[in-house]
Parts: C-alpha cells; sequence; structure tokens
C-alpha cells in the first residue's frame, strides 16, 4: 500500500500487524509497555525512558525525577485515538509538524522491537513492514472510523464475524467498557490511560463522553440491521 503525503494538521488511521500475523503483545507488561512508549516516543527529543513509566495502579504517566529535569514534549502527533489487539494495532493520529508521522512510527516501531525482542530472546523485525496509513478526507469515513477502532476489540469474542446479535449489544459494551487497552473509556469519562490521548476536537464533535458511549450503541445497531438487510 503506497502511503499517503503526510500533511500538518491532517488525520489519518495508522495501523500495523505482527510479522506472519503473530502476537505481538503476549501479556499486560507488554500492553503497558506499548502504551509507555505512545507516550515517550511522542516527542521531538530523544526519548527519556528511565525517566517516565506508566503506573499500572494510577493509570497516568509519572516522572521518576523532578519534572523541571525533562523540558516540556514537542509533539510530534496527537495521538487522538488507539486501540491494541493482540497481533496488531490501531491509532488515528494528526500530524504535527513535518514529517511527524513518520518520525514518530519509527521510534515507536524500532522502541518496542528492541523490548520484544529482548525480552523474549529473539531477534528480527516484529511487525509486518513498515507501518500502513489511510488519509481521512472523506465525512463518511470519519465518521465511521472512531466506532470502528473503538469495537475492533469485540473480534475477541465474536471473531471476524461482522454481525453482533441484537441481544448482544448490552454485553458487547460491557465487554468494551471493560477493555484496558484502548483509548474508549477515557472516551466515556472511565480514567484508563489519559496522558496518551486528545480527546477534545472528537468530544466537541460528539458532544460529550455520555454522547459518545451512546453513539457506539447506535452504531452496533445500526451497523447489525445494515447486515440484516444485505
Amino acid at each position: 500500500m503506497q502511503k499517503p503525503r503526510f500533511v500538518e494538521n491532517e488525520i489519518y488511521h495508522v495501523y500495523n500487524r505482527g510479522v506472519e500475523k503473530r502476537d505481538v503483545f503476549l501479556n499486560d507488561k507488554d500492553h503497558l509497555r506499548f502504551i509507555h512508549d505512545l507516550f515517550e516516543f511522542n516527542d521531538e527529543d530523544s526519548a527519556f525512558n528511565v525517566a517516565y513509566y506508566f503506573n499500572p495502579k494510577s493509570r497516568e504517566t509519572k516522572s521518576q525525577y523532578l519534572e523541571k529535569e525533562r523540558k516540556p514534549r514537542k509533539l510530534l502527533v496527537k495521538i487522538l485515538l488507539f486501540t491494541l489487539m493482540p497481533n496488531h494495532f490501531h491509532l488515528l493520529l494528526r500530524q504535527k509538524g513535518e514529517n511527524g508521522i513518520v518520525r514518530f512510527m519509527q521510534k515507536l516501531g524500532t522502541g518496542y522491537t528492541n523490548y520484544f525482542n529482548k525480552k523474549y530472546k529473539r531477534v528480527g523485525s516484529l511487525f509486518q513492514g513498515r507501518f500502513k496509513a489511510i488519509l481521512i478526507n472523506e465525512e463518511a469515513h470519519f465518521i465511521h472510523l472512531p466506532f470502528y477502532i473503538h469495537t475492533n476489540p469485540l473480534d475477541l469474542i465474536y471473531g471476524s464475524s461482522t454481525s453482533i446479535d441484537s441481544s448482544s449489544i448490552d454485553s458487547s459494551m460491557e465487554f468494551l467498557e471493560n477493555y484496558r487497552w484502548s483509548s474508549f473509556l477515557d472516551y466515556i469519562g472511565k480514567k484508563n490511560f489519559p496522558s496518551i490521548t486528545s480527546r477534545e476536537f472528537l468530544l466537541e464533535f460528539w458532544g460529550g463522553e455520555k454522547e459518545h458511549k451512546e453513539e457506539i450503541g447506535r452504531w452496533l445497531q445500526e451497523r447489525n440491521q445494515n447486515i440484516e438487510k444485505v
């Protein structure tokens, strides 16, 4: 897939999966490390890994040293939302400056691969080639893509089936509200990893946290209805 030309302030769906579709997140610590890296590598300056970490209890990014020892971050991208699955990830990014997405994804991919390979005593590429990216320049795509990304974890209980029984909508929502490895909880007002995402733009678009949760439920219902008509 040919990558689009990355332009400042445009929004892109960025994703990648493990090489040979292998799992790239094997346990909670792997998820937390990748989420840590989403924060740490989103900076024009070099990463300062030893100074920042995620507290699993508070789910906040904390500094082990005095804040004044590190300059304020100069973001490469705005991470609007994300979802991590066992063998792939989805990001919705807005580029902040020239070459921001490419620089961020290079740092993220290299950093996490080094961590994973060292931990599991392996060598070589972890992800399936370079990351994939799609410019979001159509309203219909923009409206539906955040819902697709945030409901992607439902594949873990329904498989690759595109249909969810209407009686399962409530259980589906319950599953999503208990799935830690996405930005969905932060978007519905449940503190999860608030330091990672810039949520103001999409929350204003949807009308707020409560409205986003309701929109997700309606989107699942409408998707099923459309599938049943085919």
